[in-house]
């Protein structure tokens, strides 16, 4: 079985025969004598060709009557970041993950991507193999799977967590998606640490996790984030309450390890998104480089750090201040800045560790902030108002369901913002792959080895590199001196 998102037979089966994880994600072996599909790295001994499948998706194996396996567990597979190519299939998945299907059918789901429903679903069976039900459906299984096998959470909270509001539904789902029921896998993991979760999440090597850090670290927000040179923790509110989390990396496995506190089970698929798209974790970069190193300078750049990912925000509108801050000022400055802004207007959580007990300002708070209180310019201090009025009436969002061109446009329309903020806050908010600031000093100067390029010359010498321009602009940054800007 092959549709163009997925490698060819033959790749797939030298990967599945190599284990290669630069493929984990890409495909699903299904095995015909057991009835179980795998990831390419799974360390079962491989079966015989003559009883193997390939599907695209684990949904897609999951339709065709297969369960997951559980040495290699597919609910730690990437996502194929492939489907950022194609913007209607890309803006259709942004809207599943965001959860569209919990409440609604199919039917709305194309009626929100002005699609018919016979259309919507010849769109994810041509590229995954399954319809959009079958993926929202197996998913919330396999985060039920990867619950009940790495942490001590009850099962009504797993439940809760996967999507279901009936236990007696979540028992018969699983029974039928995983062929036993939540109370057998319970028993056969054997006893998990009673403390507060941590979950394993997978990626495709490389990643230069240090990087990445350093990266976050120079830009982090004082009372909301703490960054270490191995380890990540912030302050997040969901649904109304404050807990930590904290993001390390496994030392033996190409995963991150994202302990949680105390969280309202209904919110853990959220925050496990966000924390894949703050580490890029479903970056393809075998991909993202074959289309940069005939590039010298980014060829160069790439041999140097080849882990290297875009570094997201934790939030749309904690970027979108953060860049406002950061305008024509050095990072250090804006962390001054940002320390200040989140002193004055954010909210205190009370019961939080001292370092981290501040809420970020909603953007109602800033509408009509005195800003200037904290050092901002009068002009810059118009600007981030006008920013966070944009954010407040709905003119400008942070869904990943949009397409670059619009949230451009959408950004530039404000007073205040140009295309370098706007290219800036679409690269780190949202984790475009093609945002691009052309107008970046520290790109011109790089570009023109000694020279500065205009901004013009700039978006021309980019244009060879999409649609993953935005990698480029970080090894761009990494070739630099230390920026000067807010880069």
């Amino acid at each position: 079985m092959h549709t163009p998102s997925m490698p060819t037979h033959d790749q797939c089966e030298q990967a599945r025969l190599a284990r290669d994880a630069r493929f984990d994600g890409l495909f699903f072996t299904a095995v015909r004598s057991t009835g179980i599909y795998c990831r390419p790295v799974c360390p079962a001994p491989p079966p015989r060709p003559r009883n193997v499948s390939y599907y695209p998706s684990a949904a897609a194996a999951t339709a065709a009557g297969y369960r997951p396996c559980l040495r290699c567990r597919p609910e730690l597979s990437p996502d194929d970041a492939s489907l950022l190519q194609d913007h209607t299939l890309h803006r259709a998945l942004t809207l599943l993950n965001e959860g569209i299907l919990q409440d609604q059918s199919a039917a709305a789901l194309a009626t929100a991507m002005g699609l018919s429903a016979r259309q919507l679903q010849r769109l994810f069976v041509a590229r995954l193999g399954a319809t959009p039900a079958q993926l929202h459906s197996t998913r919330r299984l396999l985060l039920a799977k990867q619950l009940l096998t790495e942490t001590a959470l009850p099962v009504t909270q797993i439940a809760l967590a996967a999507g279901f509001n009936s236990l007696r539904r979540f028992n018969s789902a699983f029974l039928e998606g995983c062929g036993m029921p939540p109370s057998a896998l319970r028993r056969q993991r054997g006893a998990v640490d009673g403390g507060e979760p941590v979950l394993r999440l997978a990626y495709r090597p490389p990643l230069d996790f240090s990087a990445m850090l350093a990266f976050l670290r120079k830009r982090s927000l004082p009372g909301i984030e703490c960054i270490t040179e191995d380890s990540y923790q912030r302050v997040i509110v969901a649904n109304g309450s404050a807990s930590l989390i904290r993001v390390t990396a496994d030392p033996k496995r190409p995963e991150l390890r994202l302990q949680l506190g105390a969280t309202d089970p209904r919110a853990i698929p959220a925050i496990v998104a966000r924390v894949r798209r703050v580490f890029d974790l479903d970056a393809d970069l075998t991909t993202v480089h074959a289309s940069l190193e005939h590039e010298p300078l980014l060829a160069r750049g790439i041999a140097q750090r080849p882990g290297l990912r875009i570094p997201g925000g934790w939030d749309g509108f904690e970027v979108a201040a953060r860049a406002v801050l950061g305008q024509q000022v050095s990072v250090a400055a804006a962390t001054t800045l940002a320390r200040r802004l989140v002193d004055r207007f954010g909210e205190h959580l009370p019961g939080m560790p001292e370092g981290l007990d501040r809420q970020f300002p909603a953007p109602a708070t800033l509408v009509d902030a005195p800003l200037e209180t904290v050092g901002l310019p009068r002009t810059r201090a118009a600007t981030l108002r006008a920013v966070a009025r944009a954010c407040a009436e709905g003119r400008l969002e942070f869904s990943r369901a949009q397409t670059l061109e619009h949230f451009v446009q959408q950004a530039i329309a404000i007073p205040g913002i140009g295309p370098w903020t706007a290219h800036y806050m679409a690269l780190r908010a949202m984790g475009m792959p093609d945002a691009f600031p052309a107008g970046d000093l520290v790109l011109q100067q790089v570009l023109g080895e000694g020279q500065r390029l205009s901004e013009r010359a700039t978006e021309a010498r980019s244009q060879a590199w999409r649609p993953w321009r935005a990698y480029a602009v970080l090894h761009l940054w990494h070739l630099s001196a230390e920026p000067t800007k807010e880069s």
